[in-house]
Formats: C-alpha cells, structure tokens, sequence
C-alpha cells in the first residue's frame, strides 16, 4: 500500500522525471510539478538493507513512494515524520534489485513521476543483534519503560558507538492509544530506554518498531534485525513503601487496596530509595549469596514469591523469619519483607514487569541503572539522554 505524503511547502530541485501530461512546459501554465529521489540514487549497488528512501518535490501538494522488487513484489511502508523520506516496514533482502517509484501531485492534478532502481548490500559477517525480551502482545504495568537492547553473538551486552546513535533513534517510531508524550534515552551504550512523561495510562496500546536491520554501525558492523513489538498497559498497581512506619500502601487504579507491614533493610544493608518497577517474578527460588557476601553475612535459602528490583538483589518476598519483625524491626540484607499471605497477595496482583515501588526515607539512594531506575531521572533528564538532544 502507498501511502501519500501532503506537502504544504516544497523546496524547488532539479532532477530527472517526467510530467504526467507528457508535453513540454508553457509559461503561462505555472510552474510544472517535480520530483527527484535523492537516495539511493538510481544504479546504486552496496544499499544497507535498513533502507530510508529519501526524495524532494517541487510545486507539489502530495508525494506518494512505491516499491517492488524485479518481480513487481510491492513492499510495504510509510512516510516518516518529516514528509521527506519512507521507510519499508521490514527490512529489505541482501543482494537483491529493487525499484522504487515517486509520484509527485500538484494543486491542479498535475504529476511527475521518477524511478530508483538500487541492489542491496550482501549479508555482511559482524552484526549486532536488536532485542527486546518481551514477547509479543505482552501485558506491562504503568511504569514499564519500553527496553532495546543491542546484543553480540555472544549474547553479551554490545555498545553502539556514540556516532551511530542518533541515526538509531530516528529510525524507531513509537504510536500510543491514547496518545502520550515520551523520550528515548540511553541507559548505556547497550541499552536504550523510552519512558512517558507520566506513569502510562492504564488501557494504553503500545506499538514501537526499531527499522534498523541492515543499519551500518562503522568498522564494518551492522545491526542485524529489526525490532517490532505490541504492548498493552494494565490496570495501575503502585506500591508506596515507607521506611518510617515500615509499612507498604498497595493501591489499584489510585485507590488503597491494602496496607501491609513490612521489614526493609538493616542499617549495614540498607534498602534503597527511590522508584523502581518490577523486573520479573518468581513464585518459588533459591537465593544464594556466600561467594557475593561471604560465610559470616551469607546465607542459601528457599524463597517464595520474589518480585526483583534491582540487578543487585533487592526484591519484595516473603518472609523466612517469625513475622515479629515485619512493621516493627529492619532486619533484612536490602529486601522488603512481608508476610507469605501478604507477598501471596501481591504477587497475584501485580503485573508481570513493570509496576512502580516507590521507595523513601531509607539511608541510600537507588544506584542509576542498577534496575529499570528511569524514573529517578526527571525529564530533563530523560531528553537529554537522548542522542537527538543537541538537534533540538
């Protein structure tokens, strides 16, 4: 499907094209409609499979782009924002021919139409991997960022040079139902996040595609896929944890559901304040902490209902101990301890990934990115995160 792009003001380019009515220009007619593709340029061999055509008008109202490959196969896609360039809406194949069509439209039904044909690069042999480890149609809570992560053969943890940045960023699209404003920022050089200004709305539908296999990173590397995914955001589950009543405030859509008693870390442990959101749950797990802590402050023990913090090892779970501490006493290495009725309870309740706990009044503030931390950062902050910063 062809998607017209309405062009309230045009730049004026010469190329070569051709008027729809086939005859020479008068004077007195106005001026003839034009259309150029500036890339990739016609005869073009090598083309990145993350392809951006990009074109110009002149005395145009709408540009309409096309493409097919030699068999006349259509490939689908959209203008991008600036009206100036189409991307596919998947990535193109390695060393094949394709042509690309521009329609250029006047106000009085006059066009100009030009061809591209271009062969794509071959498959190269280092490329970096774009993922994402959420499945598709998953269900997230209201302080979920949306992650990418660029990843080597080895699954470790690739960082995208600084110069490449930016060109990533602009080929991600991000479309909310409702709409809601929301900046990408990059966690490390691996990693990028997008974040709300606000806690999503429960309900939202989210949809973001990265178009970036196929993009050159430099050093003959290049990203390897893209990245598509659909999102939905469910019902508002925020958990208010307060070091000074040692109590949690569990509230569902902005009301308070429940109030439970809890153990935060011990002075030489100490929980962490700030915002973090769940990272993933586990009804029943083992942790393990001599070779990290030692003999003396270790321990090995069973856990139910862990719901992770942070990298660290921060979680809320249940209780291993009498309860006699829970809203009384800290006596934990940096958990937030409830009851197994209580941690039972919330563990059902709570989304997957993503619901927010706030955290305030303890001894030591959260460590950035040791967890999904973007909501320690203000918004400010978020945008100037961004590679796109400096471009305004």
């Amino acid at each position: 499907m062809a998607l017209a792009v309405l062009l309230p003001a045009v730049l004026v380019l010469s190329g070569c094209s051709s008027n729809g009515d086939g005859e020479g220009g008068d004077p007195e007619e106005g001026p003839h409609v034009g259309a150029t593709i500036l890339e990739p340029a016609d005869a073009t061999s090598g083309v990145p499979t993350a392809l951006e055509i990009h074109f110009d008008t002149e005395h145009a109202t709408e540009a309409t782009v096309e493409l097919a490959d030699l068999d006349g196969n259509p490939i689908e896609g959209e203008p991008t924002e600036s009206g100036t360039s189409w991307l596919p809406q998947s990535q193109l194949e390695y060393q094949t021919t394709y042509v690309a069509t521009l329609t250029a439209v006047g106000d009085d039904g006059q066009n100009s139409i030009t061809t591209s044909t271009f062969t794509t690069m071959a498959e190269p042999s280092q490329t970096i991997r774009v993922f994402s480890f959420l499945g598709a149609d998953s269900e997230v809570g209201v302080g979920m960022p949306l992650r990418i992560e660029f990843k080597d053969d080895a699954d470790q943890g690739w960082d995208i040079p600084e110069a490449a940045r930016a060109e990533i960023e602009r080929r991600i699209t991000v479309r909310t139902d409702p709409p809601q404003a929301g900046g990408w920022h990059w966690v490390r050089g691996s990693e990028l996040h997008y974040r709300p200004m606000e806690f999503w709305e429960p309900g939202t539908q989210i949809s973001y595609r990265a178009a970036a296999g196929g993009l050159p990173l430099g050093d003959d590397y290049y990203l390897r896929n893209d990245l598509n995914l659909n999102l939905t955001v469910g019902r508002s589950v925020i958990m208010e944890v307060d070091d000074a009543t040692r109590e949690m405030t569990v509230k569902v859509d902005g009301e308070v559901e429940r109030t439970i008693p809890v153990s935060l870390g011990r002075d030489d442990y100490p929980s962490s304040s700030g915002t973090f959101v769940i990272m993933e749950k586990e009804s029943e797990t083992v942790f393990d902490t001599l070779e990290t802590m030692g003999e003396e402050d270790g321990y090995v023990v069973d856990i139910e209902y862990a719901m992770r913090l942070t990298y660290q090892g921060e979680y809320i779970h249940a209780t291993v101990r009498s309860g006699e501490e829970l809203g009384n006493e800290n006596v934990t290495h940096g958990c937030i301890n409830m009851s197994e009725d209580n941690a039972e309870w919330l563990f059902d309740l709570t989304n997957s990934w993503g619901d927010p706990v706030i955290v305030t009044g303890t001894s030591q503030t959260a460590e950035p990115g040791d967890g999904w931390t973007d909501w320690n950062l203000d918004w400010e902050e978020i945008q100037r995160g961004s590679a796109l910063y400096s471009e305004g």
